[in-house]
């Protein structure tokens, strides 16, 4: 009953912004990490940036400086906001959550994905 679904994503010219969010619904007593990950075509999946429960934030080299992660634990989301957008941020970005679930199991939780293209 767990998921987690992500709304945002598109088209961005490059330098462009964009942000996509994720919120996690259904029996939840509690979450853990949260994070970002993307997969280019013909790429393997890499992790874009992570956050703690208490807030901690890691950003890969990559997007440094670029994009920002952030979790509101009342709304049970975690955004990704992206400035200055590079055609090779192309990808789908798919959310991760570590949760706990109604039943006190925790599980690593996976979203649909949601398609970023930057055009140049």
């Amino acid at each position: 009953q767990v998921q987690l679904v992500e709304s945002g994503g598109g088209l961005v010219q490059a330098g462009g912004s964009l942000s996509v969010s994720c919120a996690a619904s259904g029996s939840i007593s509690g979450i853990d990490d949260m994070a970002w990950y993307r997969q280019a075509p013909g790429k393997q999946r890499e992790l874009v940036a992570s956050v703690t429960a208490t807030g901690n934030t890691n950003h890969a080299d990559s997007v440094k400086g670029r994009f920002t992660i952030t979790r509101d634990n009342a709304k049970k989301t975690v955004n990704l906001q992206m400035n200055s957008l590079k055609p090779e941020d192309t990808a789908v970005y798919y959310c991760n959550a570590e949760i706990l679930s109604g039943d006190w199991n925790w599980r690593n939780y996976w979203g649909q994905g949601t398609q970023v293209t930057v055009s140049s």
